[in-house]
């Protein structure tokens, strides 16, 4: 029996570590289509990409879901630094054909409330409610780029939450009062538009496009979802660079 996509993905992840080249077996040679805009395009850009890591380099993926066609990972890497990132790959055919990314520096402290960037549950259920669960996130991103507060409570319980952005405590207030802090340091996070929402069970991870500080920024926002309320967090921020130093044309998104 051939692995299952979740474990392709999680191989050719892992690749990027051990140098397996046997991974690559799952990437269609004809169509590559790379989002990551430091990877040059095609197989060609990836394998680059793995001659120039550091010998040490370490991937460890915590977290993988499957959603029709699309397998998304959250993962731990250390290469020219430690990073958490997620990683969305599009099969088709029974290949890899697309890849999009979105990588953080590790944060080096605890958040507020004690949490890494990663930790918490791993495990997929609620499958029955994976339509409902994307459902509600949508909903939720209409509403947050549309400028409807008054909405926001009715999405989570009480203000019960857990936070895993490096920069905010859990609880709702403490999600306010960190991004207060953020705007007040003139970090203010605006988001502009929504691109992908994909769903396992009781994980949605939604990707959108904003603004970090005023700075073109992609979020990646995983989210927990609990008896039909946002449970727990944990994100993604990485800079979009200028147009002229993209080394593809596939944009990021």
């Amino acid at each position: 029996m051939p692995p299952t996509r979740k474990q392709q993905v999680v191989d050719l992840l892992k690749s990027l570590e051990t140098k397996n080249p046997v991974p690559f077996a799952y990437v269609n040679p004809n169509k590559y289509i790379q989002h990551n805009l430091q990877v040059g395009p095609g197989p060609e850009g990836v394998a680059a990409l793995i001659q120039n890591l550091p010998p040490d380099a370490s991937v460890n993926t915590i977290r993988v879901f499957e959603d029709g066609d699309y397998v998304f990972a959250h993962t731990e890497y250390n290469f020219f630094g430690p990073k958490i990132g997620f990683d969305i790959f599009r099969f088709e055919d029974g290949l890899i054909v697309e890849h999009w990314d979105n990588l953080q520096e590790t944060a080096t402290e605890l958040s507020p409330s004690g949490h890494t960037m990663i930790d918490g549950p791993t495990a997929v259920s609620d499958l029955d409610r994976t339509q409902a669960n994307k459902a509600l996130m949508q909903r939720y991103m209409d509403d947050l780029l549309a400028g409807r507060r008054e909405t926001f409570p009715s999405y989570f319980n009480g203000i019960a939450y857990i936070q895993h952005n490096p920069w905010v405590a859990d609880t709702i207030p403490g999600l306010i009062a960190g991004l207060q802090s953020l705007a007040a340091k003139g970090q203010a996070v605006v988001y502009n538009r929504l691109h992908m929402v994909l769903g396992e069970g009781n994980f949605v991870l939604v990707v959108a496009e904003a603004t970090f500080g005023g700075v073109p920024t992609a979020i990646y926002d995983l989210f927990r979802i609990e008896s039909g309320k946002i449970a727990e967090h944990w994100d993604t921020l990485e800079a979009i660079p200028p147009r002229d130093q993209w080394k593809n044309s596939n944009g990021k998104f």
